[in-house]
């Protein structure tokens, strides 16, 4: 039988902040789990495998395991491995995802200064996102290698505000290399359906709840899966006033997440 009732959920911002559990969040998540709603959270973080993410929202106290978490490296790799395999690829990003790229083939950037990589791979921005850096990978798309991003986030939330993120970086990139990136984070339709399968769910019985209103929620949306958004973490009202769409669902916090199910009808009272 089909699984249905299925929650999609984002983690930075929704879940925690800067790591750290929001108000209610793990409650909320021990109802979810409580009532055997299939779940997974979907995240674009490019800082931490799903081995490590799990390992900090379980000592938070969050009721997960990795195979609860959809990555947006995890989804990279899976491109890479159908649509580039052998290839040779320069990952750009901050954080170590390795373990999650199983199956690809990374070359150092010292390797990369006398032979073009297959393929430019953009990961999470921060420290790694140097002039040098970026240049090179300008350079190596100019000269035929493919261009493949894990996500275009603009900015995201810490816990000192917001930073910015890789999408600030890769628009320029684009412009400049008279090119467009393979996207395979939120809010690409290949990131969703990756989410749905694992799953096994339909989207018309799915909700997605997030912080984002364009990534998390009105791109889910497009996708026919039911939207939720947060109030928390990057939510900024203007954002929410100047978006292209409107929320299916507007709630405080994730705390909100059980009892919006069971105005939908999907959690028992």
């Amino acid at each position: 039988m089909e699984r249905t009732g299925a929650v999609l959920i984002d983690i930075d911002g929704v879940l925690t902040v800067s790591w750290e559990p929001l108000p209610g969040a793990v409650e909320a998540m021990e109802r979810l789990r409580a009532e055997d709603v299939p779940l997974a959270l979907v995240t674009n973080t490019t800082s931490r495998t799903r081995d490590r993410i799990a390992r900090r929202l379980t000592d938070a106290g969050f009721p997960v395991g990795p195979d609860d978490i959809l990555t947006a490296p995890a989804v990279t790799a899976a491109h890479l491995r159908e649509h580039h395999p052998g290839a040779r690829c320069l990952l750009i990003n901050t954080g170590d995802v390795r373990g999650d790229l199983s199956g690809v083939t990374l070359v150092e950037e010292e390797d990369a200064e006398g032979a073009v990589p297959d393929v430019v791979v953009l990961g999470g921005a921060g420290a790694a996102f140097t002039y040098a850096a970026l240049n090179r990978a300008f350079r190596n798309v100019r000269q035929g290698a493919a261009l493949v991003a894990m996500h275009r986030n603009l900015y995201w939330r810490t816990a000192d505000g917001l930073d910015l993120d890789t999408g600030a970086f890769l628009l320029g990139l684009e412009r400049a290399a008279r090119t467009e990136a393979v996207v395979m984070g939120k809010p690409s339709g290949a990131f969703f359906a990756a989410a749905l399968a694992h799953l096994g769910a339909d989207p018309g019985r799915t909700l997605m709840v997030g912080d984002d209103i364009e990534t998390d929620v009105l791109a889910a949306q497009r996708h026919g899966i039911t939207g939720a958004l947060v109030r928390t973490g990057k939510y900024r009202p203007e954002t929410h006033a100047a978006a292209d769409g409107t929320p299916d669902h507007v709630v405080d916090s994730f705390a909100d997440v059980p009892a919006l199910l069971e105005r939908l009808g999907r959690l028992e009272r």
